[in-house]
């Protein structure tokens, strides 16, 4: 009764449509007890297809790196580079993505389709104008982005081609990102990971032609494995579109919505998306510093610096899915009003997250030899690769833990916190240290890529303690609102009461 009754002074505050079915919202905040059986059949239904949608784009990636591996360590190392350029740029525009995901899931869990549909126009339409930029940099300017990245003329001449043609998938890519990403949020798993099957298999069948130049086609070496790659992406966003038109009557798709970008609305957008806009600028800028120093290194080690990201590329795959997972249960949680499940769930997936990546890194470490083999790579670059790996058995573990909590914070509504503190620590830690190590000092390479982690330890303490505390929860639905004011009051009556 006290707590309807605290429900009842909260949703006096709210223009609400359906107060009654805000009413069991609030009622239901109490302490729920999440079990690990509950949290395994939540999460995992949505984090195993988005693994394996992650694992098939690595796997993508290493096929493209092991086939040009055969074209020596030189092409490795310049497809390398323009890999970095390539994150630079996912980095540019995946904050709007990342952003979306806090609206697209608490909509979801509100049942806003209107609120779905702006979403969607106001990411495309900004992702689209970063696209664009770095498109138009690439095709025309290819020399220019890549002599920022490494001082090897060989290895720029090599990378050349590749990034002209790939520099041409770059609108498609962000058109795929935020399609798979409202598919996602609205808990349509199964096919964006049909769009990746689709797409692997385009582009495997692609780089065996044009690497090696079958069935009379032209030997193109590297630029080849380009061509599979905007080939295959074409497909991807095909069979998407295709699912999208299919399953429309899960989320109907409205163009009236989708362009009705009103300025309270983008205004509300920015407001939380422009924290994450910065923290993926930023981050995406510091390293691409750290990776101005790798390419200052020796061929080697900018070899195993390429084959390396495939490999971290793979435990991506299965902590990003969880993370992605995550977010979309949180931000559903929270949007839906179901505030102690969102804490409890996101807990969980920061124990659960690093045991993952500790056991798959540590895989990756016992067979390092015959992995980094896969990619051409000589006696010096082995040797890189095998103490990389056990370097990044530890920082990784670390690392994972801080992505799932920031994760979580963005789809709870907190997008400031976590922002300041990676930034701050990537800024005054991770880069100057890194910088020192390779462009001023000299020192050895590994010592250089350890530097690259220095950060990770200092956040897992800050983002650590403010996961526990909670205030991260911070909704942009009325239901969650209401749920959110209705347990900060019950809280501080039983305080002032004792």
């Amino acid at each position: 009764i006290y707590r309807k009754s605290v429900a009842l002074k909260v949703l006096n505050s709210y223009e609400l449509q359906d107060k009654g079915s805000v009413m069991k919202t609030i009622v239901r905040t109490k302490k729920e007890k999440v079990t690990w059986k509950e949290f395994f059949q939540v999460v995992m239904a949505i984090a195993f297809p988005i693994a394996i949608q992650n694992l098939l784009g690595t796997t993508a990636s290493m096929v493209d790196t092991i086939m040009i591996g055969s074209q020596g360590e030189l092409a490795v190392a310049a497809v390398g580079i323009c890999s970095q350029i390539s994150s630079l740029y996912f980095n540019c525009y995946w904050g709007f993505a990342s952003g979306s995901v806090l609206f697209f899931s608490q909509y979801w869990g509100a049942r806003d389709e209107e609120g779905i549909n702006r979403t969607l126009g106001i990411s495309l339409l900004f992702m689209s104008i970063v696209a664009v930029l770095f498109s138009t940099i690439c095709i025309f300017f290819p020399e220019f982005m890549l002599g920022i990245y490494t001082d090897k003329q060989n290895i720029i001449v090599l990378g050349i081609p590749y990034l002209r043609i790939v520099g041409f998938s770059y609108l498609i890519q962000v058109v795929i990102v935020i399609v798979s990403t409202l598919m996602r949020s609205t808990e349509r798993i199964r096919q964006p990971l049909i769009g990746s099957v689709a797409a692997i298999i385009v582009n495997f069948v692609l780089n065996w032609i044009l690497i090696y130049g079958r069935f009379g086609m032209p030997q193109m070496g590297a630029a080849g494995a380009a061509v599979g790659t905007l080939v295959s992406s074409i497909v991807n966003l095909g069979i998407l579109f295709i699912y999208l038109y299919r399953t429309n009557g899960c989320v109907k798709l409205r163009r009236e919505w989708i362009f009705r970008l009103n300025g309270v609305f983008v205004k509300g957008y920015l407001s939380k998306c422009f924290p994450i806009i910065c923290n993926e600028l930023l981050y995406g800028v510091g390293q691409m510093l750290i990776n101005i120093v790798i390419g200052h290194q020796n061929e080697s080690a900018i070899a195993a610096m390429a084959a390396f990201r495939v490999c971290e590329g793979f435990v991506y795959a299965f902590f990003g899915g969880l993370a992605s997972a995550t977010g979309v249960v949180v931000g559903k949680k929270v949007g839906g009003g179901e505030l102690y499940k969102a804490h409890a769930y996101a807990k969980y997936s920061a124990l659960v997250c690093p045991m993952v990546t500790f056991l798959i890194v540590l895989i990756g470490t016992i067979v390092n030899r015959p992995l980094f083999t896969l990619f051409g790579l000589g006696e010096t670059a082995l040797q890189y690769g095998k103490y990389m790996m056990l370097i990044y058995l530890f920082f990784g573990t670390v690392r994972t833990c801080n992505y799932i909590m920031n994760e979580s914070f963005r789809a709870g509504g907190e997008a400031v916190f976590g922002t300041v503190v990676e930034i701050i620590c990537l800024y005054a830690i991770s880069v100057p240290a890194t910088w020192l190590a390779g462009m001023i000092w000299n020192l050895p390479f590994l010592l250089v890529f350890s530097f690259v982690y220095t950060d990770e330890i200092i956040r897992l303490v800050i983002l650590g303690r403010y996961m526990i505390q909670g205030k991260w929860i911070k909704p942009v639905t009325s239901q969650g609102k209401a749920a959110l004011e209705a347990v900060s009051y019950t809280h501080l009556r039983a305080h002032e009461t004792g």
